[in-house]
């Protein structure tokens, strides 16, 4: 009852908060862990630390639901999730200790398997959100039946914190598999290895993460050790330790953190764009990553002309966009909701595009 209480003044204190910055027309960088506060546009503003807004609300390893205050910690959760054999089926990364479920859905990033297993936005049934006018809001629910809001919860995810501050957040979680694999393959090429990848994609391999770099493609196959075994007999291969999580946390020596990182997504079968770069590619294809000064420019309209996006991921000039810029379509929506949710701009201002 002490922490139900704690988490409700915490939440009240916030409600405080923004009802003052709105009437003061100040602007307020919401911070949860910090982990991912290097992705998007810089701010500065009046930070507000949502962390303390911690703790799990309701969780049936038998629903396969769990639903959780914004502060609590994503590996702490994922710990817990651990000992009933259940994970987040989109594997996001934390990129430090401090990393938040807040923060998880806030950015909406996402690991190896979420070409496979489906982006956050896939597994997120509700949500409760504090908006701009300091009113709390519920969307959805914590069964899937309960459509009402469905979409606008998922609307949060990748936000960045744009519309409001997450307050809780019910996501559907997945069995862990009964046995996983990591295979080896030598393609030379870029091209060779995308054109591979989208081969078996067609086939019904237990297939749950890709990779390709510097010559070497790596393929993960998860499910019953049966599948696993019959599909490894099929596809062949060298079998290799797995560092699918050093790939997720960008731990890899590719990652180098001291070099700025573009991610380009692309439709899968696109050719290699980067002939002349070194390059990562995941989610068989639809993901690349280069490490390393760039002409962003240039290579945005490449990516643009091949039906894909570029994101100036990090450390990046500060002038750069961080995203492609949209269409003023695009851009005219984008603040119509953006103004529904936070009518006096004060969420993240310029996180995602400057003017939102």
């Amino acid at each position: 009852m002490a922490a139900e209480i704690d988490n409700l003044s915490v939440e009240d204190e916030l409600r405080t908060q923004i009802a003052a910055v709105a009437a003061g027309g100040g602007e307020i960088e919401i911070i949860g862990g910090g982990s991912k506060r290097f992705y998007g546009r810089p701010i500065e503003a009046l930070s507000i630390d949502v962390s303390g807004h911690s703790g799990v609300i309701d969780y049936d390893p038998a629903e396969l639901v769990i639903t959780l205050r914004a502060g609590c910690k994503l590996r702490e959760v994922e710990a817990l999730l651990a000992q009933n054999r259940q994970m987040f089926g989109f594997e996001p990364p934390c990129f430090g200790e401090a990393a938040t479920i807040g923060g998880m859905v806030a950015t909406g990033l996402a690991g190896p398997r979420r070409a496979y297993a489906g982006s956050i936005r896939d597994f997120v049934l509700g949500l409760k959100l504090l908006d701009g006018r300091g009113d709390v809001l519920q969307f959805g629910g914590r069964v899937i039946k309960n459509v009402a809001g469905f979409d606008v919860a998922r609307l949060m995810v990748g936000a960045l914190g744009t519309l409001g501050i997450i307050l809780e957040v019910s996501i559907r979680v997945v069995p862990v598999y009964e046995t996983e694999l990591t295979l080896g393959y030598e393609h030379a090429s870029a091209d060779e290895h995308i054109r591979w990848i989208n081969e078996l994609g067609s086939e019904p391999y237990p297939i749950s993460a890709s990779c390709w770099q510097a010559g070497r493609s790596r393929l993960r196959l998860s499910g019953s050790e049966q599948g696993v075994a019959h599909a490894a007999q099929l596809l062949g291969g060298d079998s290799m330790e797995p560092d699918w999580q050093d790939l997720k946390e960008q731990r890899l020596e590719f990652f180098d953190p001291e070099q700025p990182l573009s991610r380009i997504s692309l439709p899968p079968t696109s050719p290699d764009l980067l002939s002349d770069r070194p390059q990562l590619i995941e989610w068989g294809g639809a993901q690349r990553w280069c490490c390393g000064d760039i002409d962003i420019v240039a290579l945005r309209t490449r990516v643009a002309e091949a039906g894909g996006s570029l994101c100036a991921f990090r450390r990046h000039a500060a002038e750069l966009p961080i995203f492609n810029p949209l269409p003023a379509a695009m851009l005219k929506l984008q603040r119509n909701i953006k103004s529904s949710f936070d009518p006096a701009g004060i969420f993240n201002p310029g996180k995602l595009y400057s003017g939102l």
